[in-house]
């Protein structure tokens, strides 16, 4: 009890006193000194033993140091709700229900965890008739509490689930909160799972082996000797000499040599140079009658590895005993832990950036729909001499650039969905070679290779040019010293797709390095979320990754061939489009386009926004009323006005388009509605409201209209 912290003894004291009373176990965590004054947090935990004729011997128990992992706990609550993004590489299943429909989703993982093959369809009793029946009530009791908008409590149950095709018995841990509309609906309830069977099975076997302690401990010597010969730590006795007096067999299984030649060579021999040292200032604690709880080297394997060992060690008279763990996977496992930190650390920086990044593009998409959209209109109309009109179209270019390179930003913050069509791949991969050209520099010689009569490729353009751009950098990267990109577009020719793609056509995109190559443990792990080669600091390591699920999401695949010293081929496997390539919109300043008739109601919080879509809308046909808000625009509605047609953006302050339209709806359904915003992603949208992009020309314009 002195050794415990003075604010730690009353509990200590009284876990100890009251379960000694009732002659049961007990647990307790409290902070206790150390010989250098330090007090660390430790956990005390005690079983009860009693004679065979059940009289009450005292107890058996241990305490564990566990003031790095109070620590660790605190650092990790920080960031928890970010860990929980990773969830790939915590190998953490996804699920989705909607209460309303009773629709549920769930990935290939999850529905792994309850014996249903990847491709099969799932209900919500799937859910419910999968859990053991055990476990169903509090399993569902806890279901509901997180969808009932009254309790929201967390879903965090484990449970046991009986396979529907294999019958196999899983333990499964899950968590999830329930989504409540405004109105305190519980439109969805979200969460994650994970597969916990091999975790349970360790505390099974855990809890049998202090059952099996606590025996051991009351057996005589004879029982003491079968722990010594069948257990899996080191235990030895050595003399202050450096010479092991006695050891164990698993010295022989740990290190892969025999008892004798273990026995007769001195430990210093054993042991890593550079943990002589060490050893050798622990020596000295030992003589001086002094114990050590722990204390790591390295011993010599036969294979000539070496391994870590954690040691405890008690001196008595001329010698002392050894109590060791090979702790060799532990310390891999910390080094892994700290690499995926570090990695995440980067991820989210760089996620903080694609969010400024996301901003800007929307701002710069508000400045240039009046830009795009006037100069739209006065070249439709004519305006200006020859020199003048010129003029106009050379600076409607320059805007159509500007839009481009906006939507390059947004792909980039990933604030733009993908959004598949008939692309020309051959003209895509032309028009970035100067691109990649500029931004490689000279040292990188750019060539291009594209086969005659190519068919359109299913993709999406933006997209796939940030994918080319993030291969070519990678492939720079890989050059340090100069060589040659190739890009190469070709049809498909091989019998069987090394990717194990569907049969079908598919275009295949080659993107070919000089570089330093990869060897095989690298190219396994190239496409892994966070994996780099680059170092902290240069890479996210999502490039590739970003590739292959964009590859994946169109229905094709991405493969790597690559060695150490012959470079590396990326190839991207795109399936042909079944659509024709959709001509350009064309600018003739004569061409005619739909004609509207009624009223439009405009609702935009951007005047100049607002200006030069109303002047669309009125060349179109329409007779416009303008508003400044949401609100506004229902006062107008509430005062008298009957549109034929709502036009309104999204992000606005207050009440947001999408609101808006749910409103105007309820009051006057079947009205024509377009939803316009400057981001391209459709979050907080309905899917049944047709969506027009910031910035947009008349043409654009009509042609949505035209759709409603």
């Amino acid at each position: 009890m002195d050794a415990v912290h003075p604010d730690d003894r009353p509990i200590a004291e009284e876990a100890f006193l009251s379960a000694n009373a009732d002659q049961r176990d007990y647990q307790v965590d409290f902070r206790l000194r150390r010989a250098d004054g330090v007090y660390r947090w430790v956990i005390d935990a005690a079983a009860a033993r009693f004679s065979g004729d059940g009289v009450y011997l005292g107890y058996v128990g241990s305490v564990i140091d566990i003031d790095e992992r109070r620590e660790a706990e605190d650092r990790l609550a920080l960031n928890e709700e970010q860990l929980r993004l990773a969830i790939d590489v915590a190998e953490i299943g996804q699920w989705d229900v909607d209460p309303a429909t009773d629709s549920m989703f769930w990935p290939p993982r999850v529905k792994a965890m309850f014996g249903i093959s990847p491709e099969a369809p799932v209900t919500l009793a799937d859910f419910l008739d999968g859990v053991h029946p055990d476990d169903r009530e509090r399993t569902r009791i806890a279901y509901e509490a997180a969808g009932d908008p009254d309790l929201r409590t967390l879903y965090d149950v484990e449970y046991r689930t009986i396979g529907k095709e294999d019958g196999v018995v899983r333990w499964v841990a899950a968590k999830g909160r329930g989504l409540f509309t405004a109105e305190g609906v519980c439109h969805r309830v979200i969460g994650t799972a994970i597969d916990i069977t091999a975790r349970k099975a360790d505390e099974v076997r855990l809890r049998d082996l202090n059952e099996s302690l606590e025996l051991k401990v009351a057996e005589q010597t004879a029982e003491r000797n079968r722990v010594w010969e069948m257990s899996r730590d080191l235990f030895a006795i050595m003399g202050f000499d450096g010479r092991l007096k006695a050891i164990n067999p698993a010295w022989e299984t740990t290190l892969g040599q025999d008892a004798a030649r273990l026995l007769s060579l001195p430990f210093p021999d054993q042991v890593h140079p550079d943990d002589h040292r060490a050893v050798e200032a622990t020596m000295e604690v030992l003589r001086r009658g002094e114990s050590v709880p722990r204390f790591e080297d390295r011993l010599r394997h036969a294979d000539g590895s070496w391994r870590w060992i954690s040691w405890a060690l008690v001196p008595e008279g001329e010698v002392f005993y050894a109590v060791g763990r090979d702790v060799t996977a532990e310390k891999a496992a910390s080094r892994a832990l700290e690499a995926a930190q570090d990695a995440l650390r980067q991820s989210q920086k760089m996620d903080a950036m694609g969010q400024l990044t996301g901003g800007v593009a929307h701002d710069f998409n508000n400045l240039l729909t009046p830009i795009i959209g006037s100069l739209d209109m006065l070249i439709r109309r004519g305006v200006g001499n020859e020199r003048e009109r010129r003029l106009m179209d050379g600076a409607l270019q320059s805007a159509d650039r500007a839009k481009t390179l906006v939507q390059r930003l947004l792909a980039f913050a990933r604030r733009q969905p993908l959004q598949p069509s008939a692309v020309d791949l051959g003209a895509l991969v032309q028009g970035m070679a100067g691109l990649m050209e500029s931004t490689l520099g000279p040292n990188i010689d750019v060539k291009v290779v594209l086969a005659h009569d190519l068919p359109p490729a299913k993709a999406d353009p933006n997209q796939l040019e940030m994918a080319l751009l993030n291969l070519a950098v990678n492939a720079r990267d890989a050059m340090p010293d100069g060589g040659e990109l190739t890009i190469e577009v070709k049809r498909d020719v091989k019998a069987h797709h090394p990717a194990k793609l569907p049969p079908g056509p598919y275009l295949l995109l080659c993107v070919t390095d000089t570089g330093v190559g990869m060897d095989e443990e690298t190219c396994a792990k190239a496409i892994e979320p966070f994996f780099s080669t680059k170092g902290i600091g240069r890479g996210t390591g999502l490039g590739l990754s970003m590739v292959h699920g964009l590859a994946a999401q169109l229905g094709g695949a991405l493969t790597i061939d690559s060695a150490t010293g012959r470079g590396t081929t990326i190839e991207l496997w795109l399936p042909v489009s079944e659509t024709p390539i959709n001509a350009a919109d064309t600018r003739a300043t004569g061409q005619s386009l739909p004609r509207g008739r009624g009223v439009a109601l405009l609702v935009d919080d951007e005047a100049l926004v607002r200006m030069s879509t109303a002047d669309m809308l009125m060349d179109l046909g329409f007779e416009v009323i303008e508003a400044g808000s949401a609100e506004a625009a229902l006062r107008l509605v509430a005062e008298g006005v009957r549109p034929d047609l709502l036009v309104t953006d999204h992000l606005m302050p207050g009440m947001n388009g999408a609101d808006l339209a749910r409103r105007m709806l309820a009051f006057h359904p079947g009205l024509p509605v377009l939803i316009v915003s400057g981001y391209a992603e459709a979050d907080g949208l309905p899917v049944d409201l047709p969506r027009l992009t910031k910035p947009f020309r008349t043409t654009e314009l009509a042609a949505s209209l035209a759709a409603l």
